[in-house]
């Protein structure tokens, strides 16, 4: 008679996957409350002896042996080009054959659209995709794909949310891409929990891995995220995959940010910059054209920097509004950027300067939609501060970056050619930069470039 395979339940944390065997109302690991779910498990059967479960497997010729790495031969990643140079920038140069990336993003920002364009270009360029909705029925891609323009025949949709018929439709079609739409959907019936749970994410995250290792296919998943921005599930499903791309961005607004924070065949510095119009997404080739587009003439506490993303230098407007308090006390409110390092550098200003802002309300605010913690933004904080402070115009063709340290001076940053060429590339034609950087930097003529060592002699300009 055989053996009955026993089932045991445990209580797993729906946030950071911490199972323990008893409920309790706050999870040891990560501290969330109420976040601990039962699920049903299957226990292993256990053999009589190790030695026996191995002995099979070698009768069965199934033997895998350590190799020299001398003896392995190294070759460059068979990239293909998806289409959009801007995807293209944030995975590194192309997609890489039997990789797996995730995509994550908050609900309506436009994960599914940027995918479903993917397999568009895809497909009338030859390559064979499965595209695998467990959210929307067939009608439904249909009529969010009749907006976007013509498709190939080389893609295949289809509506499944079973993991063994999604494989074994992989397995007999074979497609070079697959797009998951949305993991969260997926159900392994071998996996006793609920679609959507720690245990179903994991367990089919690992056999789609398997699949794109093993198939040399190269699989899209989209992820849901959660209040907090990350991707619904464990820590583990990020690390589980070769590339993280996360689409930020207002859904009320037009522009859209693909950022990279994970990838094991490129940088992951890199973004990219899309618009959304009624035809989809649209790339913005010159997004620092874009993030200074509207920008006021002759205001006080308008600034221009430049960040690094990347190889990518980026231009960013920085906003900043000092103005007397009508509490008793005073308000800091930063966005784009961290409060901290706002409110630090006021009080460098009014130690350093004597600049009285203990008592006024300060607001800070990176124009364009991104947020962007780089040391080299101090220096235009700064001048932004004190020009709202002062109701002094900067300059219309001013721009400044360095980092700004405790006692006011104004220390060095890298790729300082690049920011500069960015800079005079728009039109700008007075840079300040840090002073210990002036050696690093050959400036065209028709650009005036100022070294600076410390706040006050930035000011005193």
């Amino acid at each position: 008679m055989a053996a009955k395979q026993k089932k045991k339940t445990v209580f797993v944390c729906q946030s950071c996957g911490y199972e323990s065997a008893k409920w309790v109302g706050n999870c040891p690991s990560c501290h969330e409350w109420n976040s601990l779910v039962e699920e049903t498990v299957k226990a292993e059967i256990k053999t009589a002896s190790p030695s026996a479960a191995i002995s099979a497997r070698l009768k069965q010729g199934d033997r895998k042996k350590p190799l020299p790495i001398s003896s392995i031969e190294g070759s460059d990643e068979n990239r293909i080009s998806s289409g959009f140079s801007e995807l293209d920038r944030v995975l590194g140069g192309g997609v890489v054959k039997g990789s797996m990336v995730l995509v994550g993003g908050d609900p309506g920002i436009g994960k599914s659209t940027l995918l479903l364009q993917l397999c568009r270009s895809l497909s009338l360029s030859g390559h064979e995709i499965l595209y695998v909705s467990g959210e929307e029925s067939l009608k439904q891609i249909k009529m969010r794909a009749s907006r976007l323009g013509e498709f190939g025949d080389s893609l295949k949709i289809l509506s499944e949310t079973d993991l063994d018929e999604i494989s074994e439709v992989i397995d007999g079609y074979k497609p070079e891409f697959v797009v998951i739409d949305s993991i969260q959907t997926m159900f392994n019936e071998s996996v006793g929990a609920a679609p959507g749970s720690v245990s179903q994410i994991r367990e089919t995250t690992a056999v789609l891995l398997r699949i794109a290792k093993d198939l040399g296919i190269s699989i899209f998943i989209i992820g849901h995220v959660t209040k907090e921005g990350a991707v619904a599930g464990p820590r583990v499903l990020e690390h589980m995959v070769d590339t993280v791309l996360y689409f930020e961005g207002d859904t009320k607004g037009a522009y859209r940010i693909l950022r990279s924070v994970k990838n094991r065949f490129g940088s992951t510095d890199e973004i990219g910059v899309f618009e959304m119009d009624e035809e989809g997404l649209k790339e913005v080739l010159n997004p620092s054209e874009f993030m200074l587009s509207g920008r006021p003439e002759n205001a006080g506490g308008s600034v221009v920097s430049c960040c690094m993303e990347g190889t990518r230098p980026l231009l960013i407007e920085i906003q900043a509004l000092v103005c007397e308090t009508a509490f008793g006390f005073p308000r800091r409110q930063a966005s784009g950027t961290d409060i901290n390092k706002v409110n630090l550098l006021m009080a460098v200003l009014e130690k350093r300067l004597n600049m009285k802002l203990s008592s006024l309300d300060a607001y800070v605010n990176i124009a364009g939609g991104i947020r962007v913690n780089e040391p080299a933004l101090d220096l235009a904080i700064v001048l932004a501060i004190a020009s709202s402070y002062k109701n002094r115009p900067v300059g219309q063709n001013v721009a400044a970056f360095g980092e700004v340290g405790l006692s006011g001076e104004v220390r060095s940053v890298t790729q300082t050619l690049q920011r500069v060429n960015e800079a005079a590339r728009l039109g700008f034609e007075k840079i300040f930069i840090p002073y210990a950087s002036l050696k690093n930097v050959n400036a065209p003529d028709n650009i005036k470039i100022i070294g600076v060592k410390n706040v006050g002699e930035l000011l005193g300009q």
